[in-house]
């Protein structure tokens, strides 16, 4: 691993109190002039002023002492590798206020980060630019000189000089608009002063938009800018987003600060999502929803990111983290409060039993490797940042913060949120204030458990075992840390404190008994269980840990399954842990297939989604062996009966959760080669290409895949042609994903040229690639050399940004050839990644997950703020 680089906070004896900043963006050459005039304080006498700055060239800058007279300075010092600038001046500055003035130029870069220019097409045809900003972590210092850390909080007054038949948008509402005394075809476009903020927060953008506007009933204007002439496909978001602002105004009990806000879809976006404060900004398929066109699943994963982005307005810029070390709480809160949000909106989505299949399996599945790493990481160097926003910030972020919630109660828990936003607004908190806000409200000593969840990487595995002593059940539980590749049995085997619920199949929605397992392992008596009653530990599987049970009580808990009677999450939980187990070589494969027969009846959703994700894994791993078309036949005959059942036209009644079971249910079956599906998905495209019969949006995804799979040049040739023709950045995206599950040779490599062509926007090259890389074993092996061949171009482009590991990680994801690990290290090494990113992305072996972020970072924001967030990658946001 690379030395990490020396590093040092900015001074704090020149500290900036309110920004006055205008901007001048050329949308034609793509460079940007600069006023920046700060109210600054200083705390002690200095010859010199340091400032984060990248990237720009500044060309005046003098510093006036409140009632004395200006002093230039004499000297400006770039130091590039820390993005620094150290401004002289030729006397001292005296302990006071004072003003800070610097004109600067910069550039509109092309990179999707600080001030950057993002392209697009007009109606008539006509290329464009927009100019948008992206300053999450800390590219702030790329479109103004700045104290771009978290802590270092100031006011905003920006003016923005634009064409005058430009859009131009901030954090806050426009307070004046007028003529550009130099140029008639300008305006200077004044805003209100924000709020005391973090620079990470600012935003600006210009370019064309229309818009849908509503008042949320608090009183706020709530706008969700679209693309010229897409109004309409910001009606969805609109609905959500007013009804979430109040939602969150009642669990906080703390009002939205700003007086408006607005949410806007951005052509060419890294990220899934960024939270800037009063000014969402976007990717166009995580707030654009068409009626027509629109599947099921975007419209969950637009419901999901927009409660995400609106619950930072609180959590995050209302009460911001002292430092990039707390990051995880950031997102994983609004990774799990954006669940709370969703179900309040649309119940019937059954959105937490989605939540242990996005991200609390996969947060366990990343967090058993032993490149994991804790939850909480101490951040230096800025560009250490960029690789902690991954799955285990997000998902395991989010679940452990889910058992966090389940182990104090909802009540508690909102007392406790609310003195933290209270005591803390407008300021700056670590991990440790809110956990100490919890523990007043709740009397339980959530500092030491969520220590032990937090700066330790990894979980345990809960061994159980029972007997019956009369009327009596005698439980035997110990842990012990579950790793991917086995038990650990090293001396030093790490301890968490563990609470632990447990219920009877007497109800298997109440919990029988709680217990908080701070130890190896204890003995728990549970009075008044006959003999015939089975005994299932973590209901609603809630805990962030695997469970094995003896071989007796696995027996017993099979005839819940079968009937149903265990709940639906915890079918999917004790498939998940036994899948893992086999995984890890503590049992038999065997065991796993035998458990997964007993899913005969399963009507819901999420749990075939996750068996179906588990299968996917095993169909990978077994295409090097033999028995690759035995398995095959294993998810055939495992789907059958549920895709008869459902057919391929939905009926009257029927709703969100169906939707999506079909186009699972239908995909899987068409990968798999079930001759019946086939032909059918043949028929369909065929009608849906003539235009003689739209395919429905969420049959899409299946049939494309179904037929591609099975396909020749010409299915190509037909999907590129209608990749062509999308209107929509969701269908564009949707056709992307799955191109790569073509099978000859030279149509992969097709693909693969195909994804870094001008057709795709850089930001969905990755799952282009991805695509191919998680369709088959030729295609992981087209992909990797791809992936060499082009790598300068790839790092090039991404600038070593989250994009770039979640690259890295799709093309190796798959490979179980030890012998690759050495060409792979030593291809990070050349790069100066460091160590391997933990970022996964399921979306394509797994395409019936909901597009979580990844936020990616997913941002996922899958994408997961959730691609990794899967179709759309996951933000920092």
């Amino acid at each position: 691993m690379p030395e990490r680089r020396p590093f040092v906070r900015l001074p704090t004896d020149v500290y900036p109190v309110n920004y006055g900043l205008c901007l001048k963006p050329d949308l034609i050459d793509f460079t940007f002039e600069g006023k920046l005039e700060a109210l600054v304080e200083v705390t002690q006498a200095t010859h010199q002023i340091v400032m984060n700055c990248a990237d720009i060239d500044i060309i005046t800058a003098s510093f006036v002492p409140q009632g004395g007279e200006e002093i230039n300075a004499t000297g400006f010092n770039y130091q590039n590798e820390d993005e620094k600038v150290t401004l002289s001046f030729p006397s001292a500055l005296q302990k006071g206020s004072g003003t800070l003035k610097i004109d600067f130029v910069g550039e509109l870069n092309d990179k999707m980060k600080g001030f950057y220019r993002s392209k697009y097409t007009t109606s008539a045809g006509e290329i464009r630019y927009a100019a948008v900003t992206q300053f999450e972590a800390t590219d702030a210092r790329r479109a103004f000189p700045c104290w771009d850390e978290p802590a270092i909080k100031a006011t905003f007054d920006i003016a923005l000089i634009v064409p005058k038949d430009r859009v131009a948008l901030s954090n806050m509402n426009v307070i004046d608009r007028k003529p550009y005394p130099d140029d008639e075809n300008l305006v200077e476009v004044k805003f209100a002063t924000t709020p005391i903020m973090s620079t990470y927060l600012v935003a600006f953008v210009i370019g064309e938009y229309d818009y849908v506007e509503s008042q949320s009933s608090d009183g706020i204007t709530v706008r969700v800018y679209t693309p010229v002439g897409k109004a309409e496909q910001g009606k969805f978001a609109l609905e959500v987003a007013t009804k979430t602002l109040p939602f969150y105004k009642d669990y906080f009990s703390v009002p939205y600060p700003l007086p408006k806000i607005d949410l806007i879809a951005i052509a060419d976006f890294a990220a899934g999502a960024m939270e800037n404060w009063g000014l969402v900004t976007y990717r166009e398929t995580a707030l654009l929803i068409d009626p027509k066109n629109s599947c099921s699943s975007s419209r969950q994963w637009v419901a999901l990111v927009v409660g995400h982005e609106l619950a930072h307005q609180w959590f995050g810029n209302l009460v911001t983290m002292e430092w990039w070390t707390h990051l995880w709480l950031n997102e994983g809160f609004a990774s799990w409060i954006e669940y709370l949000c969703v179900d309040h909106c649309f119940p019937e989505y059954d959105i937490w039993t989605q939540f242990v299949s996005a991200d609390y399996t996969r947060a366990l599945e990343l967090d058993a490797l032993d490149s994991s790493h804790p939850i909480e990481v101490n951040v230096g160097h800025p560009s250490e940042v960029d690789e902690i926003f991954d799955a285990i910030s997000y998902s395991k972020g989010a679940s452990v913060i889910r058992m966090l919630h389940n182990y104090i109660g909802d009540e508690d828990f909102r007392k406790g949120m609310n003195a933290y936003l209270l005591k803390f607004q407008h300021k700056n908190a670590s991990t440790e204030d809110l956990w100490d806000c919890l523990e007043q409200a709740s009397g339980k000593p959530i500092a030491a458990v969520m220590g032990s969840w937090t700066k330790q990487m990894g979980f345990p595995i809960i061994v159980v075992d029972q007997e019956q002593q009369g009327d009596d059940r005698i439980l035997k539980i110990s842990q012990k840390k579950f790793c991917a590749s086995g038990p650990h049995n090293g001396e030093d085997c790490p301890n968490w404190m563990v609470p632990i619920s447990i219920c009877t199949s007497e109800d298997s929605k109440c919990t029988k008994l709680k217990v908080l397992l701070d130890r190896p392992e204890t003995t728990i008596t549970l009075s008044g269980v006959t003999p015939d009653q089975w005994v299932k530990i973590n209901p609603g599987t809630v805990g962030f840990y695997r469970i094995q049970y003896s071989s007796s009580m696995l027996e017993s808990l099979l005839p819940g399954v079968r009937d149903l009677s265990l709940q639906p999450v915890d079918r999917l939980g004790l498939q998940n842990d036994l899948f893992s187990l086999s995984r890890a070589g503590m049992i038999s494969t065997v065991e796993v297939l035998k458990l997964m027969e007993a899913f005969v009846n399963e009507p819901n959703y999420t749990v075939w989604s996750d068996l179906s994700c588990n299968l996917g894994v095993l169909s990978s791993l077994l295409s090097h062996t033999d028995f690759h078309e035995e398995i095959q036949e294993f998810i055939r005959d495992l789907f059958t009966p549920i895709g008869l059942e459902l057919g391929w036209d939905s009926k009257p009644g029927e709703g969100h959760l169906d939707a999506l079971l079909r186009g699972l249910v239908l995909g899987k079956l068409g990968k798999a080669g079930h001759k019946p599906t086939l032909e059918e998905a043949r028929r369909r495209f065929r009608d849906h290409v003539d235009g003689k019969q739209v395919l429905p949006a969420d049959l899409r995804s299946p049939v494309y895949l179904t037929v591609l799979k099975h396909g020749d040049s010409a299915t190509l040739d037909t999907m590129m042609k209608l990749h062509k023709q999308a209107d929509m950045q969701e269908e564009k995206n949707r056709i992307e994903r799955v191109l790569g599950a073509i099978s000859a040779p030279d149509l992969i490599q097709k693909v693969l040229n195909f994804a870094l062509s001008e057709e795709v926007r850089p930001q969905d090259t990755v799952s282009v690639i991805g695509g191919v890389a998680g369709s088959s074993k030729q295609g992981r092996k087209a992909a990797w050399k791809f992936v060499k061949d082009n790598w300068e171009e790839l790092y090039n482009r991404y600038q070593g940004g989250f994009l770039i590991s979640r690259l890295i990680k799709l093309s190796v994801d798959c490979f179980t050839l030890l012998k690759l690990s050495g060409v792979i290290r030593s291809l990070f090494e050349s790069a100066g990644i460091g160590s391997s990113p933990t970022v996964t992305l399921d979306e394509d072996l797994c395409p019936g997950l909901p597009p979580r972020l990844h936020r990616g970072s997913g941002g996922e924001e899958d994408a997961s703020k959730a691609d990794i967030h899967h179709e759309q990658l996951l933000s920092p946001a």
